[in-house]
């Protein structure tokens, strides 16, 4: 079976389902940092789909035979502009009194309102790629209601990882996901604003790391999460 996990850089979803002996590729702009380059795409991810194949960052070129198809799609679609947690840069702190269509853009973000439109214009091209069985995971957003309401929301506690993270599934011929190991939601820290945040997330605000760091820890994909995706959604496209 055919595995596509798109958006994804750190190729934890993708080694869970090789290890389940599934021909799975992961697939980025972004160079891998998961060890596997050979079973990573560096390239657009429409034209690995269109083309059913394309150029891996190994530098080898790997296409899938005749007649063959992508099975499953997996895709994490960048979420910097589509998640509530960055609702907040996207109008004048001064216009919060005013209907949202007359509102100012965010003096020190401004084009963060085309940078979203993109964003939401990306996550539904996601939707209609014609693969026969798809995930599209992201936080809670406004792809609510730019798309539809999520088919399940999960948490990494449920599989045995010890952190909050309220995840959204948009589902397609695909069951709800069911928890494997659940425990303890995690430790989380409580600002200086009173704000309480989850540690693992906290402590992605690091500004001793790069921009990029922090941008792929608030993105990390946890290990029991990714697990229970190969195990349960491998075992029902290969029924």
């Amino acid at each position: 079976m055919n595995i596509l996990v798109a958006c994804e850089e750190s190729q934890a979803v993708c080694k869970a389902f090789r290890e389940r002996g599934f021909n799975a590729f992961s697939c980025d702009i972004l160079e891998c940092s998961g060890g596997h380059p050979e079973w990573h795409f560096h390239q657009d991810v429409f034209e690995i789909i269109r083309d059913k194949g394309g150029h891996l960052e190994n530098g080898n070129v790997l296409y899938l035979p005749d007649g063959e198809e992508w099975d499953l799609m997996i895709a994490h679609p960048p979420c910097t502009y589509l998640s509530v947690s960055g609702a907040r840069w996207m109008y004048h702190p001064d216009d919060s009194h005013l209907p949202v269509s007359e509102r100012r853009e965010h003096p020190h973000h401004l084009g963060r309102r085309e940078k979203q439109k993109e964003a939401i214009e990306f996550f539904l091209r996601l939707t209609k790629t014609g693969i026969k069985h798809w995930a599209i995971e992201n936080p809670v957003g406004v792809m609510n209601s730019h798309y539809r309401r999520p088919d399940q929301t999960v948490q990494p506690f449920w599989f045995g990882d010890s952190a909050s993270k309220k995840t959204c599934l948009w589902l397609h011929d695909l069951p709800p996901r069911v928890a494997t190991d659940i425990v303890e939601p995690g430790e989380r820290v409580v600002l200086s604003s009173g704000r309480s945040l989850p540690k693992w997330y906290s402590d992605s605000f690091n500004t001793k790391i790069s921009t990029e760091e922090r941008r792929k820890l608030r993105s990390k994909t946890f290990p029991g999460f990714a697990q229970a995706i190969a195990e349960q959604w491998g075992k029902y496209i290969q029924q």
